[in-house]
């Protein structure tokens, strides 16, 4: 089994989102005809994709890009579905037996999975085996309770309530649909402005990242990288002012010696000239900037290489832990969003 480190707890509550999702969806349309066992196959049927952190790989780098590939794929699950659904239809008597209903369900529920997935910026690969691009808008966090609390509400409501009906399940997949589509319109609001602000101050920039900060779509996180470093900016809706962006160092051509290897070509391909690469202890690590505050707070980092003798040798990939957050770190995030 693959071993979980770093955000694990986030994970789980991504987790719990997923599952509620789908049983809201279950809700919503076998609720009336198969009561309150909808929601809990619904749940588990949306669940299935994650499977995939029980599939041991050969290393970190593997792990961290392989998830979310073939198991949230549209193409996998949309031919997934018709399989799940005969095997859950055949569990039902036959007079209760409505396959074409349980397709429509597990199609639904499999499949908004990865879409939910592609708003955060981890990266998911839709396309797969067509093709492995992830996409991750980065418009949503791993966990919004916005987004969430509603859709287990609605399905608290639902198990609890004599009369099944399908109100409540519809009016929260409806305004939490409706929340998402307002998170890539307010991302793209802020993404204007940080455009218009590169230009005005002439920085230059090789990747540029707005991504939304834990827990809310109000305060967005701005990367910019450049050939020697990167930026890192915030603006919140809660306190607008310009943007101001703190500069940090990044060595890239530490990388230049073992850069054809196979674990460096996919990191670079995979955080899509959102890292960073600095020296620790002799050892040369590569940081995801998006997910992770700084200056050392990266939620997947990984050592590739050692530095000998002014060159840098390829080495057994491993993960690098993240720092432990402190006070301080926490308040500096939600001055940034709350202003000062």
């Amino acid at each position: 089994m693959r071993r979980q480190t770093g955000y694990d707890w986030l994970g789980n509550l991504d987790s719990i989102t997923q599952f509620v999702l789908g049983a809201a969806i279950a809700e919503a349309t076998l609720g009336r005809r198969v009561g309150r066992r909808a929601a809990l196959i619904g749940g588990i049927v949306a669940s299935l994709p994650d499977l995939d952190v029980l599939v041991p790989f050969a290393d970190p780098v593997s792990d961290f890009t392989y998830h979310r590939s073939a198991s949230h794929s549209l193409l996998v699950l949309v031919l997934f579905a018709p399989l799940v659904a005969w095997m859950i239809d055949r569990c039902f008597v036959p007079e209760r037996r409505n396959f074409r209903s349980w397709w429509l369900c597990c199609s639904l529920a499999l499949v908004t999975h990865p879409l939910l997935d592609a708003f955060t910026v981890y990266g998911t690969q839709l396309a797969w085996p067509l093709s492995e691009h992830p996409y991750g808008l980065g418009s949503m966090f791993i966990i919004d309770p916005v987004y969430t609390l509603p859709l287990i509400a609605a399905v608290l409501v639902a198990q609890f309530s004599r009369a099944r009906t399908v109100k409540w399940n519809a009016t929260a997949l409806a305004l939490t649909s409706a929340y998402l589509a307002l998170s890539v319109v307010v991302q793209a609001h802020v993404e204007t402005l940080v455009r218009q602000e590169l230009q005005r101050k002439q920085i230059p920039a090789i990747a540029v990242g707005v991504h939304t900060t834990p827990f809310n779509i109000v305060a967005w996180r701005i990367l910019v990288t450049d050939p020697s470093g990167y930026r890192v900016g915030y603006y919140s809706l809660w306190a607008p002012r310009p943007i101001e962006f703190e500069r940090y160092a990044s060595a890239p051509r530490l990388l230049d010696d073992i850069a054809e290897t196979w674990p460096v070509a996919r990191l670079a391909w995979f955080t899509k000239g959102l890292n960073a690469v600095s020296e620790q202890d002799g050892a040369v690590v590569l940081s995801d900037l998006r997910m992770g505050l700084e200056p050392n707070h990266y939620v997947f980092a990984f050592r590739l290489g050692e530095r000998v003798a002014g060159r840098t040798q390829a080495a057994q990939v491993t993960r690098v832990a993240p720092a432990p957050y402190v006070a301080a770190d926490w308040a500096r995030l939600r001055q940034r969003i709350f202003g000062p």
